[in-house]
């Protein structure tokens, strides 16, 4: 037991790191490593001085444990800090950000292959000028003669050697409160920098087994090119893809959500119990052979044990099937303690389940203290430990006569649905931090979800994949791919009408820490052996965190988030009893837009099951991109918009999904549908539709909504005619409270806001900055009529626009208001309660030291 508490300390020093604004200085670091010299040398002489009276049976005293945790914590903690440090020397100077770099980098990862772009991580070789970390991200776009095409690429492989010329970044991502950081994942992986190729690279040579990890992505590689001609047209094809190598890439986003929704994500990707069955099996087979293969007259299980034989070879199995896999978190704990139990087995050392898993957990974060922050070492070794607590509940039953077959099956059956409940249970207060949905129909699904992938598709798919490289095996590779997607397809059938039901997921709000661990102590409590009285209570701590919801505002204050979209919109507003969303992001892609990367998530950690008002500016890309992944998650009561809101989604919705494979291209409508090109789904209309017009307004909770653009009549004054542009006929809203007021201005330009001045727009306390600061808004006439104390900007960092313009940024200033950025800030929150205005901004909020600074602020 003290070995596990050390080694829990060391984990939790680690994991303190992570939590940092900033690292320690290094007078701090000297001091905490003089101080761990100092207690370890205590400890050391202590063993020494007792170790007489430690040969003869007795016990370390009580505050050596003490002290043993306390070396481990500063131990991890200390080592953490140093590598963390060495990593961020490893950065892009400020000022070359946005820099064209001639490089010679190596293909380091399977290159991701969507519809008219390639992305890699690559290694950099060398760099004229100086400057560019050893690892970056590598997106290479194709010409725009290719459409789109896969002809527009040469083949990108792992290990190839390129020449070219690529403008570098630093890591940047958008910064919401509960959402995902997007810059901490990238740093994890320490990828230090991004770029964009520019030009036609050329290629220099080919290092195919320049190390380990590049001849695993190469097989990688190479698996993916001889499965895709049996996988073209296959409606799951891209999960088989996931099953076999772990490229998820191309699953489409409603799968997606179908896993969340059902809660089986974890089988769709390479998980600890797909390892450990094709372990398993690989292990059960060699055993069967070696017992009956001979050698020179004797039996090889004469030479050496079959026993131990098959250990090691269900062990190599599963590392090899781990590197094909990418070697991430759940795979690495699998790893581990496969290695762990496997050795203890050939040693013959006694070692419980707790010591194995508590060890991997140590060692994986020994070796990559990053691990900690991805959500995948939480629910793997949180699964792990309440199946190693719950299996010591099932028993046999006391009798004389043996119960029969039919019986000791149900038995069985009962005991696997018991536990998969108690694991989706156990998981709940995890997965509603991490997620802010728990799936009510998990258990359920699992039960039959995880025998079929798990015992059946992923072995064919493995072996289709065996078949598809060896020569002359192509038939039969063909028919095991269409066994494999037959079972698949046959198990989703039953999995997509469950996540299509109103109950299938519970929405929960983002709460405090601290209801995080009552729940997850009411966890423990109800896994403590029988015989504890009241232990199905520890349950019900689980409910304070599944149904906490935020405070809201008091009727006449109201709250305005402005999100983190990049260069694009997406403002929420919220009063006591309702929500409006002004803008819905952009579209980022074939399968992504902001509505369901960043918009659906926040509303969903915000506890906001559906929208009073949407209101959609204008018809851009990037004010009405994510209009569809919004209306397809949340019931929305009306809208408002300056065009044909129903024509515009009818538009929308008809355009095929582009796949970068092909898998949907001979089946399927919609998200699940079958025959014809695959298209988006039309979403459930509002009841309400209206068109945005000057003079409309409503109240709210005692907060007023009002437009103020498009105005039909000053246009016609004007002499021009309404919506010349989709700019000029943008919605701008104006919220009234009982004491502040805020202006959202959609992307209107000078000319607006002249017509806005001359009909009486007076001061507003908070503006968002039209057309995200261009400079061919923010006019001088449009600053000084309304006087704002806080203005807003939302922006993509380094965009091509430049936005906001920095005359622009500098007029607001002198005008008395304090100016802020998404692309320096993050989301800004905007308070209007008790009569005081507050601000804040997500980076400054949760600021973390990998966090990048995108020009300052």
């Amino acid at each position: 037991m003290r070995g596990c508490l050390a080694v829990l300390a060391f984990i939790a020093g680690s994991g303190a790191v992570h939590g940092l604004p900033m690292l320690p200085s290094a007078g701090a670091v000297r001091w905490l490593l003089m101080f761990l010299a100092v207690l370890a040398t205590l400890l050391l002489a202590c063993i020494v001085l007792m170790w007489r009276r430690l040969t003869h049976g007795a016990n370390l005293p009580g505050w050596w444990n003490a002290g043993l945790c306390a070396c481990a914590l500063c131990g991890g903690f200390l080592l953490a800090s140093l590598r963390a440090e060495y990593r961020l020397a490893d950065k892009l100077d400020a000022a070359d950000a946005g820099q064209v770099f001639r490089l010679d980098v190596r293909v380091a990862t399977l290159p991701r292959q969507d519809a008219g772009r390639r992305a890699f991580v690559a290694e950099v070789l060398s760099s004229r000028p100086e400057g560019v970390p050893r690892r970056i991200q590598v997106s290479w776009l194709a010409p725009p003669d290719a459409g789109g095409r896969a002809d527009g690429f040469p083949a990108i492989m792992p290990g190839q050697v390129w020449r070219m010329a690529v403008t570098i970044k630093s890591p940047w991502g958008p910064r919401n409160p509960h959402a995902f950081d997007y810059e901490g994942h990238l740093f994890a992986q320490d990828i230090r920098a991004t770029g964009t190729v520019r030009g036609s690279p050329k290629l220099l040579r080919d290092d195919g087994w320049a190390g380990l990890s590049i001849a695993a992505q190469r097989a990688r590689h190479y698996i993916r090119e001889a499965l895709l001609p049996h996988l073209e047209g296959m409606r799951y094809g891209a999960v088989l893809l996931a099953l076999s190598i772990g490229d998820q890439a191309s699953v489409p986003a409603s799968d997606w959500r179908v896993f969340n929704r059902s809660g089986i994500t974890h089988l769709v990707s390479i998980s600890g119990s797909h390892v450990t069955m094709v372990a398993a099996m690989g292990g059960a087979s060699v055993f069967w052979f070696w017992r009956r293969l001979r050698w020179r007259g004797a039996g090889l299980a004469e030479r050496c044990p079959a026993q131990v034989v098959a250990a090691l070879a269900a062990l190599l199995i599963a590392w090899l099937y781990c590197l094909l896999a990418g070697w991430g978190v759940p795979a690495r704990r699998t790893f581990l303690m496969l290695a762990l139990v496997a050795l203890a087995y050939v040693i013959r050392l006694p070692v419980s389940s707790f010591r194995v898993l508590c060890l991997a957990a140590g060692v994986v974060v020994a070796l990559d203290p990053w691990a900690l922050l991805a959500s995948g070492y939480w629910l793997s070794f949180g699964a792990v430990m309440v199946l190693l607590a719950s299996a010591r509940w099932a028993g046999d039953a006391v009798g004389l006569r043996r119960p029969s077959r039919l019986r000791r099956l149900g038995r069985l059956l009962w005991n696997a649905a018991r536990l998969q409940c108690t694991v989706s249970l156990a998981l709940l207060p995890v997965l509603a931090m991490l997620f802010h949905e728990v799936s009510i129909v998990s258990p359920l699904a699992n039960a039959y979800a995880i025998p079929v992938i798990g015992l059946a598709v992923t072995p064919v798919t493995l072996l289709a994949a065996a078949c598809a490289i060896a020569p002359g095996m192509g038939p039969l590779a063909a028919g095991l791919t269409w066994l494999g997607h037959a079972l698949l397809q046959a198990m989703m059938a039953p999995t997509v009408w469950l996540a299509d039901l109103p109950v299938a997921s519970l929405p929960v709000a983002a709460g405090p820490w601290w209801l995080t661990l009552l729940a997850l102590g009411g966890v423990a409590f109800a896994a403590l052996p029988y015989g504890m009285p009241l232990r199905w209570t520890g349950w019900l701590l689980l409910l304070p965190a599944l149904l906490w919801r935020p405070e809201r505002p008091q009727p006449g204050d109201w709250t305005l988030h402005a999100l983190d979209v990049g260069q694009a919109g997406a403002i929420v507003v919220r009063t006591a009893q309702h929500t409006l969303l002004f803008d819905t992001g952009a579209r980022r892609g074939a399968h992504g837009d902001d509505g369901n990367r960043i918009i659906v998530p926040y509303l969903r950690a915000q506890g906001i099951p559906a929208l009073d008002a949407l209101v959609v500016s204008h018809a851009d890309g990037d004010h009405a991109g994510g209009l569809l992944s919004v209306l397809h998650a949340l019931p929305v009561a009306r809208t408002y918009s300056s065009f044909d809101l129903a024509g515009h989604l009818r538009k929308e919705a008809s355009r095929a999904r582009v796949q970068p494979y092909g898998w949907l291209r001979d089946e399927g409508t919609g998200a699940h549908g079958h025959g014809g090109p695959a298209r988006e789904p039309l979403p459930v209309l509002p009841a309400e539709m209206l068109s945005c017009v000057r003079g409309m307004r409503w109240e709210a909770d005692g907060v007023t909504f009002e437009f103020l653009w498009p105005d039909p009549a000053a246009s016609a004054m004007s002499g021009r005619k309404a919506g010349t542009t989709r700019n000029e006929n943008s919605c701008v809203l104006r919220i009234q409270g009982a004491r502040h007021s805020a202006l959202l201005t959609g992307d209107i330009g000078a000319r607006q806001e002249a017509a806005l001045v001359r009909a009486g727009l007076g001061h507003n306390d908070v503006v968002i900055a039209p057309h995200h600061g261009s400079s061919k808004s923010s006019s001088v006439q449009f600053v000084q009529a309304t006087r704002p104390a806080h203005v807003i900007a939302q922006a993509g960092p380094w965009n091509r626009h430049g936005h906001p313009g920095m005359e622009v940024m500098t007029r607001w200033q002198q005008a008395g208001a304090a100016f802020w950025r998404s692309d320096w800030h993050g989301a800004i929150t905007v308070e209007s309660r008790d009569g005081a205005l507050t601000v804040r901004s997500e980076r400054q909020a949760a600021r973390r030291y990998w966090t990048t600074v995108a020009g300052g602020g």
